[in-house]
């Protein structure tokens, strides 16, 4: 490798080699080059305008965000996954993951052995939180600095390919989810380089990253190489991409419209297939929409309004941007239409939001009832299992793995794992780490159902260490009981055609206060749920009917599904 850097800011960049130092030369463009034509070896900085700084490309961090930047060799890496062809987001079923927290390492290796869990339960995509190098030893990953370097105390850039190639002999996708909103704070010295954000645009994170200002179109390659990089050398099968919404781009070339295009064509030139997901606020279907017919082409978006609603129904929660919903009828709305705000007023607005998803298949809506947001946004990070019984629980679960979306568990979800999700760091700034110790302890303040409450520290390693999930417990109680109710839907769900079914004219929905009941169809499915604390009566349209699953008591008499409380029954026609 031979040095290179942009940064047009710069009055003097050198190149640092373990302390001795060699000047580069600046083109007119900004780019700064070792005109020597000596390659890197071992450990290196730049050091910009006589500050030290780490490659912002740098490949591998062994030492964190401050330590020198390393080379990797992606071609020394013995893959075994000449045969793995990708997979395709329809029929796909995603397992979002905390590799920090899904074993008790926490490292790309240990989550590698927990892996015929995953093949046993039957999900096919495995979605690994960020793992840009971060701050510290732990942590969410969103606050990463250097995008290119795999996360040092997970294992590294070798350790994130093992963990892949482990992936694609199960037969498990992989989706990772990358950070391009902003950057750090801690370690983010690229406004040393050149304008990479802009006060043209804010975020909650501050400036916004500078896409269609003057000097954008490096700051675009800075993005467009990174999503690619994890295509073509660590042969990543999707990436999801947080909070789409805050990519400020006025250009005639959205950055989304971009990358989804160059993600695809880096998959496609590799033999294999890959998939692009935005998480968005905006309740756009533009973001899945065809180029031809005026979107950014994205394959999925994730929607919040499908968890809201079941989680306002579940749990009568309705503080914050819950005040919004009102329960089942906003979970029949988006099972029948995609999104509960398509256009009409939002009262937290104050306006009209969202944009109706019309005849789009629903499996470019990724649907979930608990994701590490909704998880470990909350104070303490309960999950939903902490705040309902195993029965509303299950009815959450079916109605996620029998809806027309693509579905998405959080890890534990499945056997309603003890162990909460929390908001955990390890800023080495004692300043830092204050301050969203504070501002942590400040967000919460004003929630009625946290008061009396103590937040967990961020800071505190006991906070990172409660969020560790506890594989002894699986087979235990209501924890094993949970484990098969999320395995028999997940074999109900691969095995009949009409579960898989992508709507939207395949799927309706119905809500009786009255009864008590909710029901979906599915193409010839019937998903009936008894939703009170009575026993209810549904009555059966076909007479050729079977029980194919239920988590209560269900009995077929006179015409007639009845259904004990809080009871889920999946019904298929009589010849399947």
């Amino acid at each position: 490798m031979i040095a290179q850097l942009w940064a047009p800011r710069a009055e003097t960049v050198e190149l640092d080699t373990g302390g001795a130092r060699r000047p580069l030369q600046r083109d007119e463009r900004g780019w700064w080059r070792d005109s020597s034509g000596n390659t890197i070896d071992g450990p290196y900085w730049y050091v910009v305008d006589g500050n030290q700084v780490p490659d912002p490309r740098s490949p591998a961090q062994p030492e964190g965000l401050e330590g020198g930047s390393q080379l990797d060799d992606a071609s020394t890496f013995a893959w075994t996954d000449d045969g793995w062809k990708g997979a395709p987001l329809a029929g796909s079923v995603i397992y979002e993951m905390h590799v920090g927290t899904f074993t008790p390492d926490g490292t790309f290796d240990a989550a590698t052995l927990r892996l015929d869990h995953l093949v046993d339960l039957g999900v096919t995509a495995v979605q690994v939180m960020p793992i840009n190098t971060f701050p510290g030893r732990w942590g969410w990953g969103y606050d990463g600095a250097l995008l290119y370097a795999p996360q040092w105390s997970y294992g590294g850039p070798d350790g994130f390919r093992r963990f892949v190639d482990a992936c694609h002999a199960c037969s498990l996708a992989v989706v990772l989810d990358v950070v391009y909103n902003h950057l750090g704070p801690t370690g983010n010295h690229l406004g040393k380089f050149g304008p990479y954000f802009t006060d043209a645009h804010r975020t909650p994170w501050g400036d916004g990253v500078n896409l269609d200002g003057k000097d954008s179109d490096e700051v675009r390659r800075f993005i467009l190489d990174n999503a690619v990089s994890w295509i073509t050398e660590f042969h990543v099968d999707g990436l999801r991409l947080d909070a789409v919404h805050a990519l400020v781009d006025h250009t005639a070339l959205h950055i989304l419209e971009e990358l989804a295009a160059e993600v695809h064509a880096a998959a496609a030139a590799a033999g294999r297939e890959a998939f692009v997901i935005g998480e968005s606020d905006l309740n756009d279907p533009r973001l899945v929409t065809t180029v031809e017919l005026g979107g950014y082409q994205l394959d999925a978006v994730w929607s919040d309004d499908f968890h809201h609603g079941i989680h306002v129904a579940l749990t009568g929660e309705q503080e914050g941007y819950y005040a919004d919903y009102t329960g089942w009828d906003d979970v029949v709305r988006c099972l029948e239409r995609g999104y509960k705000f398509d256009g009409i007023y939002s009262m937290e607005r104050g306006r009209r939001h969202g944009r109706a998803a019309g005849s789009l298949p629903r499996r470019h809506f990724l649907g979930y009832s608990q994701t590490h947001d909704q998880v470990g946004n909350r104070a303490i990070g309960e999950r939903l299992a902490h705040l309902v019984d195993a029965r509303r629980a299950q009815i959450a679960a079916a109605l996620v793995l029998t809806s027309p979306f693509t579905p998405m568990l959080f890890q534990g979800e499945e056997w309603a794992a003890s162990a909460p999700f929390q908001y955990f760091t390890d800023h080495q700034d004692p300043e830092l780490a204050n301050a969203v110790r504070e501002g942590r302890r400040r967000e919460f303040g004003s929630f009625t159902n946290f008061s009396g409450q103590e937040v967990p520290d961020p800071q505190d390693e006991a906070t990172y260490r409660r969020s560790i999930l506890d594989w002894a417990e699986i087979d235990q109680g209501q924890h094993a009981e949970m484990l098969d109710w999320y395995r028999s839907l997940l074999r109900l769900r691969a095995t009949s055609e009409d579960l898989r079914l992508d709507g939207p004219d395949d799927t309706s929905a119905a809500y009786d206060a009255d009864a008590g009941w909710l029901q979906v169809r599915r193409g010839r499915a019937l998903v009936a749920i008894n939703v009170s604390d009575d026993a209810t009566r549904v009555s059966l349209d076909d007479a050729a009917v079977t029980i194919a699953l239920t988590s209560g008591s269900a009995v077929i008499a006179d015409g007639a599904l009845e259904l004990a409380r809080w009871t889920v029954a999946i019904l298929l026609p009589a010849e399947v």
